[in-house]
């Protein structure tokens, strides 16, 4: 092998790990695609050069140690924060400029960490907003007043498909904490989006919400035909539910590969997984 071939071979290992080795995909002909996206606070950088291709219809988990610039990462992409450098994609098109209210309305939605809800509405007009608003904007009539019965069929179909129909006339701050996290979920598939992400959404449950969550995500995927990107701490359900998994590290990107790739991946297991191989 010559030396420039050598040290070619050298950086793509180094970009890429040793998950996967496959020559970078253009990110426009991804569902979600990103090119050399940074963000920087000061002198510290949060998001370094990732590039990101997302194929329509997979489950993609994004993973990595604590400050690793996961939930950073996902602020960029849906311009909560906007980017020091690089581009993001959608479906082809590029949204980099596009304002976080609308991004919703082209296609990508994300369901948070922390819930992101209406506390004193009703589990159905929390739903019922979302769905009058993707419909017809925010100001297009009164969201509060006559209205609010325009959106209330899709509204309880949404219910019914995340299985809180029951408590439609349930104040939101009274749910449960998983049923919040439907609660989430609902509002975000109700903009019909055709990418979802979705910050740790079994943060604070038990096994059993665990599991029934991650039934609901993948219900949800497969009916709607979603693309997914997943941050999420449960390495069990990461390993279950993936297709591909993408290792952040210091605001890197340090592998990409499958989940028996990334298992099997040395680079992985230094910096993240460490002793957990055995485990795994």
């Amino acid at each position: 092998m010559s030396g420039d071939a050598t040290r070619e071979s050298e950086a793509e290992t180094r970009e890429h790990g040793d998950a996967t080795r496959e020559p970078r995909e253009d990110p426009r002909s991804a569902a979600l695609g990103t090119e050399g996206l940074s963000k920087h606070f000061g002198g510290v950088v949060a998001v370094d050069d990732v590039n990101l291709t997302v194929p329509r219809g997979e489950m993609r988990a994004i993973i990595g140690p604590n400050g690793a610039g996961k939930t950073t990462l996902f602020n960029v992409v849906t311009n909560a924060l906007e980017p020091t450098a690089g581009s993001v994609y959608l479906d082809g098109e590029e949204i980099t400029a596009v304002s976080q209210e609308r991004r919703p309305h082209i296609g990508l939605a994300r369901s948070f960490q922390s819930n992101e809800l209406f506390a004193e509405l009703t589990v159905l007009e929390n739903v019922r907003i979302v769905v009058q608003t993707a419909s017809a904007g925010p100001f297009a009539f009164d969201l509060l007043g006559d209205g609010r019965a325009v959106h209330e069929d899709e509204a309880r179909e949404i219910l019914d498909h995340v299985g809180l129909r029951a408590h439609a006339d349930t104040e939101a701050r009274n749910l449960s904490h998983g049923d919040q996290r439907r609660l989430g979920i609902a509002m975000a598939i109700a903009t019909e989006p055709s990418v979802l992400l979705l910050d740790e959404p079994t943060s604070g449950m038990g096994p059993g919400e665990s599991r029934e969550t991650v039934e609901l995500i993948q219900s949800v995927q497969e009916e709607m035909g979603l693309t997914v990107l997943m941050i999420e701490h449960d390495m069990e359900i990461v390993l279950s539910v993936s297709d591909r998994i993408t290792v952040l590290n210091q605001g890197e990107v340090l592998a990409t590969g499958t989940p028996e790739a990334i298992q099997g991946d040395e680079t992985v297991q230094e910096a993240y997984l460490g002793g957990m191989r055995e485990e795994l």
